[in-house]
């Protein structure tokens, strides 16, 4: 096994202000594909969790959760779900993420390049926002199987936010996916640790995956960009929505936040961290 990264592995700042740049400019071509995560929508400050804690903490604020549920938001909406209802987990994530999140810079940017895939993984509405007026583009999100008397993973949405099938989608040019779910247009949730038993379960031979994120990956690389991978689920979907894509990725990360079980997770994947502040890659990659 690969030891974890260590301080002397990361970049100096101005290769990988160099790096990103030229992975920017990859990325307009279609080449890369980015991967964000709530650090990203953390720039405009928005009144919703931002993190798996604050999530978790949010469920707190609504019902008593015993000790083992607290700071962990899939044991968190397990108990709610397994105590109360599954209606009541689909409320309470509706009302932490119903507050409209303006798109960042970024955001928006991404938003009007002809991407492949555009990948995020949290809940807010602010990536559709951000799409504006383009009609050539949809969105392709994770749905929960709870209750659902059908063999089915995932759903797609027109710009409209209509649900369309999947032969209307292999015509967009840009594929917003929501692996996770989101509050828009339909509030489809995947949180409780139910809903990932399945998914996990047939995650590493791929099934829970859309066939056209599949295929639109393969022969392009990843950037993750606001983006923690301290829980093992974090790191499990992020290998696996990576899968058979090609190296090196890249990742812009905070060395000073990062846990060891991310080095170790970086080292393995033979991600290559950038240790840049958000603010100063969200410059670099708008100015490619």
């Amino acid at each position: 096994m690969l030891a974890a990264m260590l301080d002397e592995d990361f970049l100096k700042p101005a290769d990988a202000e160099a790096v990103l740049a030229d992975v920017a400019k990859q990325m307009k071509l279609g080449k890369v594909i980015p991967f964000i995560g709530p650090g990203l929508t953390e720039l405009t400050a928005p009144a919703v969790p931002l993190t798996p804690e604050a999530l978790a903490a949010f469920f707190g604020t609504k019902v008593a959760l015993p000790r083992r549920a607290k700071g962990n938001p899939w044991s968190a909406a397990q108990h709610i779900e397994s105590t109360r209802h599954r209606q009541t987990v689909s409320a309470l994530m509706n009302e932490a993420f119903s507050p409209v999140v303006e798109p960042t810079p970024l955001l928006k940017y991404l938003a009007s390049l002809p991407l492949p895939v555009l990948i995020d993984t949290w809940y807010d509405g602010a990536a559709r926002a951000a799409f504006g007026d383009r009609t050539d583009w949809g969105e392709v999100q994770g749905i929960t199987r709870s209750g659902l008397n059908e063999d089915r993973w995932y759903r797609f949405y027109d710009p409209s936010g209509a649900e369309v099938d999947k032969e209307t989608a292999e015509s967009w040019k840009t594929v917003l996916y929501k692996p996770h779910g989101g509050v828009t247009p339909a509030k489809n949730f995947l949180i409780s640790d139910a809903d990932y038993v399945e998914v996990l379960t047939e995650i590493d031979i791929q099934t829970p995956i859309p066939d056209i994120i599949k295929d639109r990956r393969t022969e392009r690389s990843f950037l993750f960009i606001g983006c923690r991978f301290h829980d093992q689920l974090l790191r499990t979907y992020a290998r696996q929505l990576s899968k058979r894509s090609v190296l090196p990725q890249y990742a812009v990360v905070d060395p000073e936040l990062l846990s060891k079980n991310e080095r170790r997770f970086f080292a393995t994947q033979g991600l290559v961290p950038l240790a840049l502040p958000l603010q100063r890659a969200t410059e670099i990659i708008m100015d490619a």
